[in-house]
């Protein structure tokens, strides 16, 4: 069967495109700084317009080198081909951030949706792929709306969706120093729907949607705290002191701990 993504997430996709170019389109500075990057409005905009090209290609049979995996080599890889693109403007931007994530989109339709891709992320499918689409732009479209201090786009159903990227890329992102001889099993909950879980054996992750039996922490988590927190756009501490996540089992004190095993995709 050709094209057949989670429910929601195409439409996610066309929406969360759409009110990044409306944002990009009121911003008065392209040059204007970006909280918590070293990038511009214009190149963050710039990124997320190479970043969909990149991942419709993919979508449509196309294998797109960009760095080796590591989020230190997409880094690299991203700085690279930013300096290689010279347009900022935001309404060309703008409307190629649309374009090319209905491009993507068009080309999951075309094919099969389970078929195995190379990505900058590893081997996945195209419904995982398509997943990683929303994931990178809800995360430069919550930068973007804090630069021009606008209502970013980030809602728990959109969260969601983003979840077969999440559990695909964890294992991939795990913190060595961090993990190093771990065993412990967590349940991950978010309020309202979506869960997943991870176990750790010596230091190395396996994460899948079904929870492990008799998990050693239970984490409940505000669904937009999740993702902004695994995005690196937000501290634990801060979540915690407002109440968007707990931890308890026989190990709770092993909750605040969990985001320190990953680093940022």
């Amino acid at each position: 069967m050709c094209g057949v993504l989670p429910e929601g997430l195409a439409d996610a996709i066309r929406t969360t495109a759409e009110e990044i170019a409306e944002l990009l389109r009121t911003a008065p500075d392209t040059g204007a700084p970006v909280p918590g990057l070293t990038w511009t409005v214009g190149e963050v905009a710039a990124h997320l317009a190479q970043a969909n090209a990149l991942m419709a290609d993919v979508a449509a049979g196309h294998p797109r080198s960009h760095g080796d995996g590591s989020p230190q080599s997409i880094a690299a890889a991203n700085e690279e081909a930013l300096a290689a693109f010279g347009e900022r403007a935001t309404e060309p931007l703008a409307a190629m951030i649309v374009a090319q994530a209905a491009a993507c989109l068009d080309a999951v339709t075309g094919h099969p949706a389970d078929e195995t891709l190379m990505t900058p992320m590893g081997t996945m499918n195209r419904a995982v792929l398509v997943s990683y689409l929303l994931t990178h732009m809800l995360g430069h479209g919550y930068d973007l709306a804090r630069a021009l201090k606008r209502p970013h786009m980030v809602d728990a159903d959109r969260v969601r969706l983003t979840l077969p990227f999440m559990i695909h890329a964890m294992p991939r992102v795990t913190e060595a120093t961090t993990t190093a001889g771990l065993n412990t099993r967590y349940a991950v909950r978010l309020w309202g729907g979506g869960r997943f879980g991870v176990t750790f054996t010596d230091g190395t992750a396996a994460v899948g949607h079904e929870l492990p039996d008799r998990p050693d922490c239970t984490i409940s988590i505000e669904p937009v705290a999740f993702l902004l927190m695994a995005l690196g756009r937000s501290s634990p501490v801060g979540a915690m002191a407002r109440g968007r996540v707990f931890a308890w089992g026989r190990k709770p004190w092993l909750g605040p701990r969990f985001p320190a095993y990953f680093t940022a995709p």
